[in-house]
């Protein structure tokens, strides 16, 4: 069985039975799950969705999930359904290591941005696309149709707390570059190679305080002219082809 036909993990697994249905063709879930709180309701959702359950043994679990920490359910997922959609963040990180590129959205709340950042995302090989969950758009049918087919490619996680995000991210060894025009740094001498997260602001006032002081390096668009600043989709593509021009020559 190809690895990218199996996703694993409580959130995991409930993505991918929210996202799709259709797209799940079996979920296996440890023999005990009745005795663990989280399981209980993952059931219950998988059920209620017009799925069932295959009990299995821990064992079994383990043989499908490979080195991954499947929490007690793994699901199986029919044709070109991919795994990497469906994780999480924490395994996103893990999984792509030092060549692991995010774009976070802090507060982006235009519909159409948010779908043209999903269309560059997937264009420029991102592996996905963070944004709080409060004060921010959603993956809303305006911004799948602006997508075109991204938003179910692309990871859209969503964070209740962006700054501890990031210190997270931090911790985990991912380098944090924010965009502002608040800065004599330019986004071609930032070395933007190994695990980075390119942070955009919102549409109005761009970076919040905390997100900008969570940084570790802020850049700035060189600007010819008399604009002062670029569409948030726009800035974003810049940035996030600078990143993949950078590491495509790193590799050369």
């Amino acid at each position: 069985m190809s690895n990218n036909q199996i996703v694993y993990g409580v959130h995991a697994v409930h993505a991918a039975v929210k996202e799709s249905t259709e797209a799940v063709e079996t979920v296996y879930i440890i023999k005990d799950w009745q005795r663990q709180g989280r399981l209980r309701d993952l059931v219950g959702f998988i059920e209620s969705n017009g799925l069932e359950v295959q009990i299995s043994t821990k064992q079994e679990l383990a043989s499908l999930a490979g080195d991954g920490s499947h929490q007690g359910v793994v699901a199986r997922l029919r044709g070109a359904a991919v795994q990497q959609t469906f994780m999480g963040l924490d395994e996103i990180v893990a999984y792509r290591g030092k060549d692991l590129l995010l774009l976070i959205l802090d507060g982006v709340t235009d519909p159409h941005n948010l779908g043209a950042c999903l269309r560059t995302a997937e264009a420029v090989g991102a592996d996905a696309i963070v944004a709080p969950r409060d004060r921010a758009v959603g993956l809303t049918a305006a911004v799948r149709k602006v997508a075109s087919g991204s938003a179910e490619r692309v990871p859209f996680i969503t964070v209740t707390n962006l700054a501890r995000t990031m210190r997270q991210l931090k911790d985990e060894g991912v380098w944090l570059v924010g965009a502002s025009g608040d800065t004599d740094i330019s986004l071609y001498e930032q070395d933007l190679t190994g695990p980075v997260a390119i942070i955009m602001g919102g549409e109005e006032k761009g970076m919040r305080r905390l997100t900008g002081e969570g940084c570790d390096a802020i850049i700035a668009i060189p600007m010819q002219g008399q604009i002062e600043s670029l569409n948030v989709s726009v800035a974003a593509a810049v940035c996030l082809y600078e990143a993949r021009r950078q590491r495509s020559a790193k590799r050369t």
